[in-house]
């Protein structure tokens, strides 16, 4: 998704979770929502969503049947600790979802998040949006894919606790997500792009 600037049209510059909530459950748009602030979301590019498809598809064949399931970037995930509501790409979900009020709208406990870059959020998902996601207690795992050449980013919490990055930048690479226990290759996640057919 890109993220705007502040949606000032609403007419006040600070909103409570509640107006936010009561406001967007009203809306057609998606908006993002951090420390008062709201902020406009718009649609993605062709390529953002034809690797979306993919994703989807492979993970929700290979995680059929399984305690780990994936979310579209409808499902809304909200962060009680540092207030922020955002729509990631893709969410997946081990165990039991815990959603806030028991409301199945805003997700608490996302086990892997997945965001495909776009130019307006690039900065925001590799360095603030990842601070702001790193405050979920549940996650371990956080996937960057770029849609405009071969480069995946893996974030995991490693043995000693810590973050790590592995890097994928082949299209003969084989994507693993160890928190769900599954590796997909590079071919399928980049299937019908401009990248795949070589353009």
């Amino acid at each position: 998704m890109y993220v705007r600037e502040p949606a000032i049209a609403y007419g006040k510059q600070k909103f409570t979770i509640e107006e936010y909530l009561k406001l967007e459950n009203a809306s057609d748009e998606k908006h993002e929502y951090y420390q008062g602030e709201i902020f406009d979301m718009s649609g993605a590019k062709q390529e953002h969503n034809r690797i979306m498809m993919n994703l989807y598809r492979e993970l929700g064949n290979m995680l059929r049947g399984k305690p780990c399931q994936p979310n579209s970037s409808e499902m809304r995930v909200h962060i009680p600790q540092n207030t922020l509501f955002t729509y990631p790409d893709m969410s997946i979900v081990c165990g039991e979802p815990e959603y806030l009020n028991n409301d199945e709208f805003n997700l608490l406990n996302p086990t892997v998040i997945i965001e495909v870059l776009s130019p307006s959020t690039r900065s925001y998902d590799r360095g603030d949006k990842f601070q702001l996601y790193r405050a979920i207690p549940t996650l371990k795992e956080y996937i960057l894919i770029d849609p405009e050449k071969i480069c995946i980013e893996a974030f995991y919490i490693n043995g000693q606790g810590e973050w790590a990055l592995r890097e994928y930048a082949n299209m003969n690479d084989t994507l693993s997500i160890l928190a769900v226990g599954v590796t997909l290759p590079l071919t399928d996640i980049y299937e019908d792009t401009k990248i795949s057919k070589g353009a």
